[in-house]
Parts: C-alpha cells; structure tokens; sequence
C-alpha cells in the first residue's frame, strides 16, 4: 500500500486506465469527473470516494492527475499547483506555449512535481533503446522516423497532430538531446476541413540529426514504430509486435569502395525486455517522485518543450513555411517580474526567479540558477552551474568561477570606506571566488578578496582576507575551522572525504588531494 495518495481527475476514455493502475499501485485516493454518474460508477467499483473538483483540492491527496480534455489541462493544472498539489498532466501540458511555461514557473516556485503523460519514456523498449545508443551500439545518430497511423479515434476538439504526435516528439528530443532548430510541417484535412487527419512533420537539429513524424488517424492499419539510424548500426521499435520483437538491433555498417557507398547488412538482434505495463511504471514513477523528491524524466519543462515543437509545426502547416524554434525560444528561462538588460549574456539552461534584475554588461553562464529578489552587474562574471539564492546582490566586481553556491542574504561589498554623497567607482575592488566555493546566508564578504577553490564560508561569517582552498571559515573576521573536501564534507583527521572516499594530505598549509 502507497502512502501517497492520488485523486484522478477525468475517469473516461483514458481516465480509466490510470484509474486501474493507481488503484492497483495502492495509491488511489478518489476519482472526478465532469460526468458524476461515471464518477459514482467509478467510485463503486473501486470503493473509493467520488468527489468534486472542489473538494479534491481541498482534500489530503498528495497529487492530482489529469486526464481531462486537452482545453482544460492549463486551469486544471494550475489550480492543483495552487492548493499545494503535486500534478500528472495527460500530454499536452497545455495547448498554449505561455501557458505551459506559467506551470513549470509555479510548480518550481512551489516546488512541486510537475510531469507530463509521455507515456512511450516509460516503455521497457523505449528504455532499452537509449541504453543501446548510449553504449554506442548505433554510434553517431543521424536520421529518426515515427509512424504513428491508425484508423480512429477521430476527434474534433483537436487535430491528428495535437492527439498523436506528442509521444513521438517526445522520444526524438530524448534521443537528440536538444530542441530542433527547425520544423517544418504539412498536413490535410479529409474528415472536417478544420481538423487535419493527417500530418507530416521534419525536424533539424543542430548537432545534424533529421527527424520525421508521420501521424494518421485515417489509415487502414494500426503501426507505432520508431526508427532510428546511426553511423554504427539502426534500430526499430515497433511497438504493434510481441514483446520478444519489439526492440530490433540491426547492426548494418556501410563502407566506401572506389569512392562509393556500400551496404554490409548484418543478422537482425532482438533484444530482450523485461514485459510490464507501460502505463504502471509511469503511474510508479510519479509516486516515486513525490516520495522522493527527485524530477521525474517527464517533468513540466520537457512537456514545454514538446509544445515549443506542436507550436512550430501547427504555424508551419498554416503558414506553409519552415518555423525557426532557435530564434523564437528563449535559452534562458526569465520569470515575468524580472528584468534583463540589453547587453547582457544569459546561458543557455539558467533560470532567473521572481524580482530579480541582471545589470547591462553581466554574464551569467549556462545552468545557473538565479533565486528571487536577486540583484546582478553590472558587468559581474558569473561561471556555469552556479546557485544564487533569495536576496543576493552581487556589485561590479565580482567574479565567480563555476559551481559556486551563495545562500540566502549573503553579502559582497565592493568599496572599503563608501560614503553615499562621495563618488567611488573607480575604487571598486576585485572579489574573486573560485570554483566550487559555497558561501553560507548572511555570510559578508569583504571585497578585495579571494576565495579559494571548494572552501566553505559558514553562515553568518564575515571574511576580511584571502580564503585558502578548501578551507572551512566561520566567525567574525572568519578563521580557519578545518578542511573541505569537494564534496563539501568536513574532514576528519584521517583526512578522507566520508561521501567520496577520496583522501587528501596538508602540504605547506595547502589542502593536497591524494591521486
């Protein structure tokens, strides 16, 4: 029995299956459904409450999954995140760009799980498929396909595109590691002249892989099969097959002769799966996640960006052109109440909180995250996979390498003697701090200083001198406590990092790893 407890929201078409699985994983907590005769129904059956939406949020589930119609999927999403809940979101995350980005902002401010119904990454074959390009069995990738065709089931609320395609978008930007440069897309309407039955959708990517999706719902067979083709090897993942013949390796080579391309094709590999449910082990890995407060694989801002590329492809089939994502998808996420100057540089993964502002001339690396009420520059220098946290100012003259964590309300001077009515700008000192330095709240460090590599600055503390690497500092001034590993652990007498096991020697007052 599952301590944590789920509400489904919508129990219909798809609803029912997630029902079952929770049911099953001992997680149930209470159904919803707009249709409260099929709610009550529901609820007999699996002797669990039928409640209203209301009361859901209002009840002590832990999560809300929703499986509601695509239209509904942002408010829905929205008020959950709200009341506290962590959320499942059958795919789309939401039918608007905007929209998708507000609930990976509110569920990260809140920190809250936020996933989205891929089902196809949680597939045994889908799994196996990547570790067998990450060993290298298909060495470098250069062409993706999907077909996903069957005859049904129509709708009208959305097109082919919006119903079929998400999953396979999703498995090629697993695989490809990146969002695409490019989409392009053309589509026909046969059934209603407003909905397209069918699709086509090219990606190009920029580390050279193309990709193409085929989606019908007015085809005279079922086929879901994902191909893929390496430079070593293919494989296809035909999912309409029996388990023992879902996963295909077919490890063909191609080689030159006289300046031609010749095929050598090789016996055919069917890789062992270990059989389960699809659907049970995405329903586990949301209750795994919210147990353990880890991200799942799907999370909000991998639903944002399966919708960054339905976007591009809906405008390409209206507008009959190639959309460009690279120039119209931010690399860095801003929240709405923050502000970036021009002449800034923000890398690509960095994220940026509420009511923070970054000054003209700044550069922040890729993967930082900047936390709220954070002021930045100018022209501050800031390394790659740094965290500042809540109420941080960091003044003209300050340089930080990478990985370096500021807590909360820690402090950086930049002057030694500032008087508010005395211009002192050119007498701005240079404070260095080196990488992998973690500096704790409230901690006030002086300016003109450096901080060593890994060395760790207590909170509170108020550093008036050069810090040597991996020197533990506390106190005001700060002095010497101990040694750090990289790790951040202190260090006994032994001199051995307890989570890392590596060991160090003191040579000269300087903390000396042992290779």
């Amino acid at each position: 029995m599952s301590k944590i407890k789920i509400s489904i929201v919508g129990c219909g078409y798809w609803g029912k299956n997630l029902v079952r699985n929770f049911s099953e994983l001992g997680a149930l907590h209470s159904v919803c459904d707009a249709n409260s005769s099929l709610a009550d129904k529901v609820s007999e059956t699996y002797s669990i409450p039928a409640l209203t939406f209301e009361q859901v949020l209002s009840s002590d589930c832990d999560g809300i999954v929703i499986a509601a119609p695509a239209i509904q999927h942002f408010d829905l999403a929205q008020k959950a995140l709200k009341a506290g809940k962590h959320v499942f979101v059958e795919k789309p995350l939401a039918l608007k760009v905007e929209d998708a980005k507000t609930l990976c902002a509110l569920a990260q401010d809140l920190k809250l799980t936020l996933m989205v119904g891929h089902l196809l990454q949680y597939h045994p074959a889908f799994l196996e498929l990547k570790q067998l390009i990450a060993k290298g069995n298909l060495g470098r990738l250069q062409y993706i396909y999907s077909n996903r065709l069957n005859l049904g089931k129509f709708r009208n609320e959305e097109n082919i595109l919006w119903s079929f395609a998400p999953h396979d978008i999703s498995m090629i930007l697993a695989l490809a590691g990146d969002l695409p440069e490019s989409v392009y897309a053309t589509g026909a309407c046969h059934l209603n002249p407003h909905v397209q039955d069918v699709t086509t959708t090219h990606l190009s990517f920029k580390n050279g892989i193309k990709a193409h999706i085929f989606v019908s719902w007015l085809h005279p067979y079922k086929e879901q099969k994902l191909v893929v083709v390496g430079d070593r090897g293919m494989a296809v993942f035909d999912d309409g097959l029996p388990w023992n013949e879902k996963l295909k390796l077919y490890p063909h080579q191609v080689t030159w002769v006289n300046g031609l391309p010749q095929p050598e094709k090789a016996e055919v590999i069917n890789i062992s799966l270990a059989e389960s449910e699809p659907l049970k082990l995405e329903c586990q890995h949301f209750v795994d996640s919210i147990a353990t407060n880890n991200k799942p694989r799907t999370d909000g801002e991998e639903g944002l960006r399966v919708l960054q590329v339905l976007d591009g492809a809906q405008r390409s089939i209206h507008t009959h052109t190639n959309v460009s994502l690279e120039t119209e998808v931010s690399p860095f996420f801003l929240h709405e109440t923050s502000i970036v100057d021009e002449g800034c540089a923000i890398g690509k993964g960095t994220k940026i909180w509420h009511f923070s502002h970054i000054l003209k001339g700044t550069k922040i690396g890729e993967n930082c995250v900047i936390g709220q009420n954070v002021a930045i520059g100018p022209d501050v220098v800031i390394g790659n996979r740094c965290k500042i946290q809540n109420n941080v100012s960091l003044y003209k003259g300050v340089i930080l390498e990478d990985g370096v964590f500021c807590g909360p309300s820690c402090v950086f001077t930049n002057v030694h003697t500032p008087r508010a009515e005395i211009e002192r700008k050119n007498e701005f000192r240079t404070t260095y701090v080196e990488k992998g330095v973690t500096i704790g709240a409230n901690a006030t460090i002086i300016s003109g200083n450096r901080l060593g590599a890994y060395s760790l600055i207590g909170a509170g503390a108020v550093v008036t001198k050069d810090v040597k690497p991996h020197a533990i500092m506390a106190g005001n001034p700060a002095r010497q406590m101990g040694w750090a590993s990289h790790a951040g652990e202190k260090l006994g007498e032994d001199l051995t990092c307890p989570r890392e096991k590596r060991k160090y020697k003191v040579v000269n007052n300087q903390l000396i790893e042992i290779k």
